[in-house]
Order: structure tokens, then sequence, then C-alpha cells
């Protein structure tokens, strides 16, 4: 059973599968359904000009799409999309990943800007946020990105939800989702009320999801894993142990809205309580509390006409407990600030400037106290330009320049004794260009030189880290990462058929990651034997040169219109090929070559789709990391609109895995002794009032 504090909305949680099951069924009988009405919104991320067409390589899941799609962690419900995959550690956590970059390299977004917490630190460590109580998720992949940053050099994830209301609200709406089921039979429930008066509007949601253990096709262990394991080590089948969960968490917000802009805060917290899947007595038990402001004012006079301020303040903390006991405590607090400034045009462009400050504190108290306590502090200049030199040609340029300090404080631990500050100077600039061959064909491209500073436990780790079997040593004189990255894209849009084929590459010249030693030690870094219970590998962080290049193919075709029936194919692949230039040996935790095609049908009021996903076998891997197969799953969801009344409803039966495979991400860390979910089957129903 999972220890958990009550949720933070207790009546709510409970009734709201129930209730929203309730009237699914009563409305079995009622009016025709509707479709959703059509939505566009602008890009927001990376996007201060608010253009419709950009030159950077995007993806956006919002809508029923996003329904569909939402899965336990956020790097699974982005898992699939171009050039995206994810971190796993067994069902609740998974962080993005972009072109084969994790970690500090990846900045996740909260409405533009940072939510702290410690999942960039471990594998193990989840993303604090539901998508359930999300409306749309926006992905930046490649150079356009370092207007957030060196740490952004992968690309951008940003989440956004209208907890602070942009515009007039002047009447009361709502949202409920409840669903039940999957390879874990997750119960999930979540609802928003929303409300105003044509100025003052306020927003409070609250969501739950608890799971049980994930069922498996058969054993944890990978069959090699199984062999190294000798004949004596107790293999658990059917089910991942440990890999139960429960989370929820709510929000409150409010604005002033005006015909120039809009002024608002609001407050939300999140609660977590999930097991380590290698570590059968250790769970995780998280808290989060974040507060945000935001601001636009439009058609100002002067030299701007726009003005965009976002703040947020983040107090984070989570407890690993061994056995019923507190092993460590890590926590994370602090703020970021960011001002945009649009201004009028200047000659033939147009732009916009910024200022970017954060500050933030991390601790890590007890046995595995990795890192000193470390402030972090950047202050960051940023701009970007257009230029509009024909109806067929778009250019663009952007930089930033930011200075960062982190100061550790020993705190009384002899093994951060000699921990010094560390301060760096990063710039960064990218060009690109938007070729519009003729109504349906563009080209685009980009180039950038990012540089990235290194983060405290690159700098300064030192000690156990069981949940990847090391012990982590930093590099206190670690310099900056360098990077020059381009990709190229040709694209078609014509109605309803798109169609986007990219290649992408960067080339680091010192790119920071974990070495092992070839020495077994304790928790004290001392050498032992092989076969010592509980050795782990001593790894440290040093710089090499560094190749990240691939490949990114998607696209959609109407097959078939016609009346009330419609037909659309889809077609999605990438490929990522990672070394060390060096040595020419395989990064870690790179995804193969995966493509997955799909059939979506509608019929009026019915949808039915048919989703198709093959990966390859990943050989390409480091010396002492194990390969992964092939496999191949086949995914059904069936849909159903419906109204009862002025309510719109949206029902939906989804199956997953149904060939039930053992699949195995070459990109997760525990790949071989927890595989993903085995087949399942999930009810859900949406309604918006």
């Amino acid at each position: 059973m999972v220890e958990s504090n009550p949720p933070i909305f207790p009546a709510c949680a409970k009734l709201l599968p129930s209730a929203a099951l309730l009237l699914a069924a009563v409305a079995r009988a009622q009016s025709p359904a509707i479709e959703d009405a059509p939505i566009q919104p602008i890009f927001i991320t990376a996007n201060p000009l608010g253009a419709n067409t950009l030159v950077s390589p995007t993806s956006t899941l919002d809508g029923t799409a996003l329904t569909l799609k939402r899965a336990d962690s956020l790097g699974e419900t982005l898992n699939g999309l171009p050039g995206i995959s994810t971190t796993t550690y067994g069902p609740m956590v998974g962080r993005p990943i972009i072109r084969g970059m994790d970690g500090d390299r990846i900045r996740l977004l909260q409405n533009g800007v940072a939510a702290y917490d410690a999942s960039s630190l471990s594998y193990d460590h989840a993303v604090p946020q539901d998508t359930l109580s999300v409306e749309r998720i926006e992905i930046v992949r490649g150079p356009a990105a370092l207007l957030y940053g060196g740490n952004a050099i992968g690309g951008v994830v940003n989440t956004i939800d209208n907890r602070i209301p942009r515009e007039p609200i002047d009447s009361v709406s709502g949202q409920v989702d409840a669903s039940y089921g999957g390879a874990n039979n997750a119960s999930a429930g979540a609802a928003q009320v929303e409300g105003g008066d044509g100025k003052f509007a306020f927003h409070v949601d609250a969501f739950d999801r608890a799971t049980s253990n994930e069922r498996i096709p058969g054993f944890a262990h990978s069959d090699r894993q199984r062999a190294l394991d000798g004949p004596d080590t107790p293999q658990p089948y059917g089910s991942i142990p440990n890999s139960d969960g429960r989370w929820h968490g709510g929000a409150i917000g409010s604005s002033y809205t005006w015909a120039n802009g809009y002024a608002g805060i609001s407050y939300n917290g999140y609660e977590a309580n999930y097991g380590s899947v290698a570590e059968d007595d250790v769970r995780l038990r998280m808290h989060q509390d974040r507060i945000a402001a935001s601001s636009e004012v439009r058609n100002l006079q002067g030299p701007f006409s726009q003005v965009k301020f976002d703040f947020a303040y983040t107090d984070y903390e989570h407890k690993e407990i061994d056995d019923g006991e507190t092993g460590t405590t890590f926590r994370n607090h602090g703020y970021e600030a960011r001002v945009e400034a649009r201004h009028r045009k200047i000659g033939p462009l147009e732009g916009a400037i910024g200022v970017q400050l954060s500050q933030n504190t991390f601790s890590a108290l007890g046995d595995e106290a990795l890192v000193p306590t470390s402030r972090t502090t950047n202050a960051a200049l940023f701009g970007l330009e257009e230029w509009s030199v024909a109806d067929a040609l778009k250019l663009s340029i952007g930089a930033r320049y930011e200075h960062l300090n982190i100061d550790p404080t020993s705190g009384g631990n002899e093994k951060f004794a000699d921990s010094t500050k560390r301060d760096f100077n990063a710039a960064s600039i990218s060009a690109g260009a938007l070729i519009k061959l003729n109504s349906a064909w563009s080209v685009a491209g980009n180039v950038a030189y990012t540089e990235r500073a290194p983060t405290y436990y690159e700098l300064y780790s030192n000690g156990p880290h069981d949940a990847t079997g090391q012990y982590l040593i930093g590099n206190p004189d670690a310099q900056k990462e360098k990077a020059i990255s381009t990709d190229l894209s040709l694209r078609f849009a014509s109605g309803p058929n798109k169609a986007s084929a990219g290649v992408f590459y960067s080339r680091f010249r010192n790119y920071l990651t974990e070495f092992n030693t070839g020495r077994l030690v304790d928790d004290d870094d001392n050498p032992v034997t092989p076969g010592t219970v509980d050795a782990l590998n001593e790894a440290q962080y040093r710089g090499v040169r560094a190749d990240f290049y691939g490949v990114e193919l998607d696209g959609t075709w109407r097959i078939f219109d016609k009346g009330a029936q419609r037909l659309d194919a889809e077609f999605v692949a990438d490929y990522t090929h990672a070394r060390n230039v060096d040595t020419g040996e395989a990064l870690p935790r790179i995804s193969p070559l995966r493509a997955t095609i799909a059939l979506d049908y509608a019929y009026g009021p019915y949808g039915a789709r048919t989703e198709l996903v093959h990966a390859w076998a990943q050989h390409r891997v480091p010396e002492n990391d194990l390969p992964t197969a092939s496999y191949t799953t086949l995914g059904v969801t069936l849909t159903y609109k419906f109204r009862i009344g002025a309510t719109n409803w949206l029902a939906y039966l989804r199956g997953q895995n149904l060939t039930n495979q053992d699949v195995r991400y070459a990109s997760s860390v525990v790949r071989d002794i927890a595989p993903e979910g085995g087949r399942s089957v999930m009810i859900g129903v949406r309604t918006a009032f």
C-alpha cells in the first residue's frame, strides 16, 4: 500500500472519477456529438514576436491530442514525437530527451520560467508535474532554444496552463477529466473551474493519480541481465516490484485583464510518493510549492510596443526513505524572473530584447550527500531580430550573454571542504532563414554557437548514488561546454496535408559526461573486490569532444474526406547518432532508429486510431552497457464525442502494447531491470462546460 498525505483537495479527488463516469453513462442516449472548435493558438516558446511561421523545429500537444497521449510522466507523454525520447525509472519517472541530450541540456519550463526540482540530477527523480493540469505543451528543438540559456542547447519543453488567466473571462466554465486502467491500473482525475466578470478572473484546479505495480509480459530482468545475475538472484516476474505511486496537487490563480494586457498571480502545490524500481525498500516522498506572477502590456507608446514579465518562486523537497527511515533529503528553492520587450520596427528589423535573472540553492543532506549545498546565480541579456526580406524570405538572428556564479558550502562535510566558488561567462548566438519555395513548400535552416556552464553536480559531486549504482566524482576544474549546432528541414503544408524532413548536427568541444574509472568502491570510495555486496562503479565527470547528428521525419496525409468521414495517415521517424570523437565509442542512452505509422479515422462523433511503433535494436552502446532488442507495439484508441445541453464530452478507450511486447528503452538507465508496461486498456472521459 502506498503511504501518502491526504490530497490537497480530498473531496474533489475522491469524487472526480465516479462522478464523471456516472454522468457519461447517463449521457449515452443524449443528443448528437459536436466537434471541437478549431483552435490555432500562436506558438509562445522562443517566439517573442508572435510569428505564425517559425524557423526553428517545433512540436505541440494540446486539446484532444494531449488528452489521448497523457501518460504517468512528462517524458512518456512526449515520447515518440519527432526527436523526443524519455528517461525512465519505472512508470512514474520520465524526463524528456531531445536529440539524444538530457539532464541539464534540456530546459523544462512552466509558462516560460523555471520550476526548480532535482530531476536533472538523477534519473530516479521525477518531474513534479502532472499533465492533467496542463493545457498545452510546446517543444523547441535545436539552436533556437538558446534564448533560454546554454542549458537549453538540446531544446526547451514548456508546459502552459491558464492558472493566471491571460484573456478576459465574463462567465463560469470548467473541465473534468477522469480515467482508469493502463498497465499499472492508474486511476486519475482532474477538475478546473474558471470565471470572471470581464475584468477580474480566477482559476482553480485539482488533480489526483494513484497507481499499482506495473504489469509486464515476463521477467523484470532482461535475458542478458539474468545471465549476469547468477542462479541465486530472485527474478521478479509479471510485474515490477515497488513501481506503484500516488501524486496529487492543485492550484489557485487570479488576474486583472484589460484591453491591452493583464496582470495576475497564482499558487500551485504538488505531492508525490512513489517507489524506486531499483531498490525494493526505497520510496521517494516529494513536495513542491510554487508561486508565480505574470503580466503583459500591449500597444505601448515609445520605443517598445509590448512588454511581458514572468516570475516564479519554487520551494522543492524530496526525501528518499529506506525501509521506513529517511536516508537523504534533497532541497531546491529559488526564483526566476524574465522580462521580454518587443521594440518597434528599426528599419526592416522587428525584434525583442530581454533580461533574465535567477537564483536557486540546492542541497542534499544524509546518506547520499552527493554534492555540497550550492547556490547558483544567473543574470542574462538576450535578443532576437527578424528581417522579412521578401514574402518568400525571412531571416532571424538571436543572441544571449549570461553570467553564472556557483557558490558551494561544505556545511561541515569534509568531502566538500575543498569546493571553491566558480564564475562563468557564457555567450550564444544563432542565425536562421526561412525560404518559401511556393505556397506549399519551404526550407528552414539554423546555425548556432552555444556555451553551457557546468552545473553544481558536474563540478562538486563526491558521493554514492545507489540509483545508478555509481560513486560519482565531479570535476572542479571543468570548463564550459562549447558547441556548434545546425539543422535543416524541408517542409510541406497544404490544407490538412503536412510533412517535414529534417537533419541536424552538433559538434561539442567539451561535452561533460560520466566515465567509469574501472574501480569498484564502497559508499566511502574505498576500493573493494568484484562480487562485494553493494559495490559501486566509480565514475567521474570529464569533458570530451562529441558529435550528435540525426534525421527527423513526420507527416500527415488526408487519404479520404467525404461527408462526415475522413481518414488520415500519419508517419513519424527519427534517428540519432552520438559518439565520443576521441575514441569513436557511442555515448550512453541513445534511442535507436524508430518509426511510427498511424491511421486516424473519424465518422461524425466517432473516432478510431491505430498506431504501429517499431524501434530497431540498439547495439551502439558504451563498453560497459548492455544492448537493447528491437520491439514492435500496436495501439488502438476509440473515441466518441457527444453533448448534454451546453456540455461537451469526450469518451475514449485506449489499448496500448496490444502485442504484449517486452519493451526496453535504450534511453533508460534501468532498462535491464525494469521494462515498460505490457498489454493494457484504459477508459477515460473528459467534459467541458
